[in-house]
């Protein structure tokens, strides 16, 4: 199938990008990377009025640094992030998370940006930024807001975001010291059965701070597991306290049955992955000392 007809337009700016959005009334849809809704678009499954191209808005593509703060614009292409040095060094688990998005392909052409718009549960993007306490920029006719993406999403695949609103960036606070991210795929690079991130700061005593834990593929969104992560807090990320985490990990699963894999087996999956990204998380802390 071809998509249906539908009006294009190509804005140089973001105050056009959103006059157009809101000239169409909430029909026509915003063409970033294109990896999710041109398929769509082909299927039919979506017949928007009109497609708002915002690959000429230049400012939409760059990264830059506020302070402690890394800032990326909604058009940073996975590749940038893959490569580039600002934020392998600000962002290192956003670096390390994309290489398990799609193939060298879509890795070209998909965004950031549009990743968070399409608000797939099982996304490793939504889930990186949401680990990392990221607060996106959206704009619209009334203005700018800010959205934490703690709030960014309302079910699966449903953003807070009005129709007429254009996503503008990412803006992500100093990253914690050390990462750890896995994730079930039923092959290579495919859609997660279940994800799972931690992140934190070791102390020169050895015991953790600011760790944080959040789970793909086992909710409608991507949640945190704030409780689990608490319990963390003050230790030195023991078996047993590894264990008793992926235990109150629970308290926030909730999984969908579908053609990748039942709740049961998401359940089942879940203390196995959180066990998994907490033994790597403690294993990054140690393998850097002994480096030294």
């Amino acid at each position: 199938m071809k998509a249906a007809a539908f009006d294009y337009h190509r804005p140089a700016s973001v105050s056009e990008a959103v006059s157009y959005l809101d000239q169409y009334g909430g029909t026509a849809r915003v063409l970033a990377g294109g990896q999710s809704l041109v398929p769509m678009l082909n299927m039919r499954l979506w017949r928007p009025a009109a497609l708002i191209d915002i690959n000429a808005i230049e400012e939409l593509g760059q990264v830059r640094l506020d302070g402690d703060s890394t800032v990326l614009g909604a058009l940073v292409r996975y590749a940038q992030i893959e490569r580039g040095p600002v934020v392998a060094e600000r962002l290192p688990l956003l670096a390390y998370i994309v290489r398990h998005i799609g193939d060298r392909q879509v890795r070209n052409r998909g965004t950031i940006g549009g990743s968070l718009v399409q608000g797939d549960p099982t996304g490793e993007m939504p889930l990186a930024c949401l680990v990392l306490d990221a607060v996106v920029h959206v704009t619209g006719p009334a203005g700018t807001r800010e959205i934490p993406l703690a709030d960014l999403y309302e079910g699966s695949y449903a953003t807070a975001l009005d129709l007429e609103e254009l996503l503008t960036e990412i803006i992500f606070p100093r990253s914690p010291q050390y990462f750890a991210f896995a994730e079930c795929c039923r092959r290579h690079n495919d859609f997660a059965v279940v994800s799972a991130v931690a992140t934190g700061d070791r102390g020169p005593d050895g015991r953790w701070c600011d760790v944080r834990l959040a789970l793909g593929g086992v909710a409608d969104t991507p949640v945190r597991a704030e409780r689990a992560a608490e319990l963390l807090s003050g230790t030195e990320l023991s078996d047993a306290d590894i264990r008793d985490a992926a235990e109150a990990a629970m308290q926030v699963v909730d999984p969908p049955s579908d053609v990748r894999a039942s709740a049961e087996y998401r359940r089942h999956l879940v203390p196995v992955y959180v066990e998994k990204v907490l033994t790597g998380l403690r294993a990054a802390a140690t393998d850097e000392r002994e480096q030294r």
